[in-house]
């Protein structure tokens, strides 16, 4: 008999972010309280299965979402940089609709199939799936948790489905502290699930949506 392994990738929850900038990278922004309610409802959702082991991306908001499972499951959160929010050059800046038109910024998006304003999608991809198989080594068996970011996120589950990495951002199904699952038998991938624990918060915060 086939032995299954499942990764889930959660994504961490809403970031205090009043000024709404795309924050990418930067240090120092933190889940906002709804977003450590999403948090803790991640953890619930996770509370009945058999987590071996939990990883998350170094930046604060991840390891803040990680928390709870690691209190929930006695398991140390350990870091991993590929795990960590795509490489962006217009972080630090506000981007909405008006912004595309700005010099500043319009110049930069001239090929949105690599993407070039940030880290090439296959080299998000890259990185993700040799996390991925790492993780699964290691949970072999049983279950594991990867908190991460969006766009790392969605692009390994569109590589794992075959799919064109390159994509339009506003269809993403992605949602804060959504988990997206790798069901893996022995090294093969037999399905992708989704699933959003914290949808009821959704919309109930200050902030803007982060990445």
């Amino acid at each position: 008999m086939p032995t299954t392994t499942v990764v889930h990738l959660l994504r961490h929850g809403e970031v205090h972010n009043p000024e709404g900038i795309l924050y990418g990278r930067l240090p120092d922004f933190h889940l906002s309280q709804t977003g450590s309610r999403m948090a803790d409802l991640a953890a619930d959702w996770f509370a009945d299965r058999d987590i071996a082991a939990l990883y998350s991306s170094p930046l604060e908001r991840t390891q803040e979402t990680a928390e709870p499972l690691a209190d929930r499951f006695g398991l140390p959160v350990r870091l991993d940089d590929r795990l960590i929010e795509a490489a962006n050059s217009l972080q630090g800046m506000r981007v909405d609709r008006n912004a595309l038109v700005r010099p500043g910024i319009a110049r930069r998006l001239y090929n949105p199939f690599r993407p070039s304003w940030g880290e090439a999608y296959r080299e998000i991809a890259a990185r993700m799936v040799d996390v991925v198989k790492v993780v699964r080594k290691e949970a072999w068996g049983r279950e594991a948790v990867c908190v991460s970011h969006q766009l790392p996120i969605w692009t390994v589950r569109r590589a794992a489905e075959h799919k064109r990495l390159w994509h339009r951002p506003d269809r993403r199904q992605c949602e804060l502290a959504s988990v997206t699952s790798l069901t893996f038998e022995d090294q093969r991938l037999v399905s992708v699930g989704y699933c959003e624990p914290a949808a009821s918060l959704y919309g109930s915060g200050p902030g803007v949506p982060g990445a």
